[in-house]
């Protein structure tokens, strides 16, 4: 199953450094709903082979790259506008510094909730990178975000059509 979009990412750049919009990407880079969350359950769940199909397996494993490349290129445009991108971000429920952890993966093992969480997660990614979009004023920027949302909206269409297979699954039963 193809789970990526067949069209170059734009070059790294921005039009000034600007810590604001550095600290906006950051959580989109290591937040709880952030890239490295998806890359991290998605490994996780890539592993858990004797609930999941090859097809699951492989699907996981493939998303799970494109979601790298987005942390490489988020991390690149954090650090061009000034911030260093540690995996940290500004929690806005408490306004302090907090670190990525483990804990914001989803451990479950039921193959449909897992697909439905991860239908969930990519969701939710795309709301805040739309939500950045109309915050931040840098047009490299945005055309990076847009970018992204392509292949999230790619990798909702793909957990789809495996959350649709194991619904068929346990109708035929």
């Amino acid at each position: 199953m193809e789970c990526r979009v067949n069209k170059p990412y734009p070059k790294i750049q921005v039009e000034e450094k600007n810590i604001i919009y550095a600290n906006l990407l950051l959580k989109d880079y290591t937040g709880i709903n952030s890239e490295l969350t998806a890359i991290n359950q998605y490994i996780y769940q890539h592993f858990d082979k004797f609930n999941i199909d090859s097809e699951f397996s492989e699907t996981l494993a493939e998303i799970s790259m494109v979601e790298m490349k987005h942390l490489e290129l988020l991390g690149e445009t954090i650090k061009l506008l000034g911030v260093d991108p540690k995996f940290k971000f500004i929690d806005e429920s408490c306004n302090y510094l907090t670190y990525w952890s483990s804990s914001f993966v989803n451990y479950t093992t039921n193959v449909i909730d897992m697909l439905k969480n991860d239908i969930e997660i990519e969701k939710i990614a795309i709301k805040n990178y739309l939500n950045h979009i109309e915050i931040i004023n840098d047009k490299f920027i945005k055309n990076l975000l847009y970018r992204i949302i392509e292949d999230e909206e790619k990798h909702i269409e793909c957990f789809n059509l495996l959350l649709n297979k194991e619904l068929l699954k346990y109708d035929n039963k």
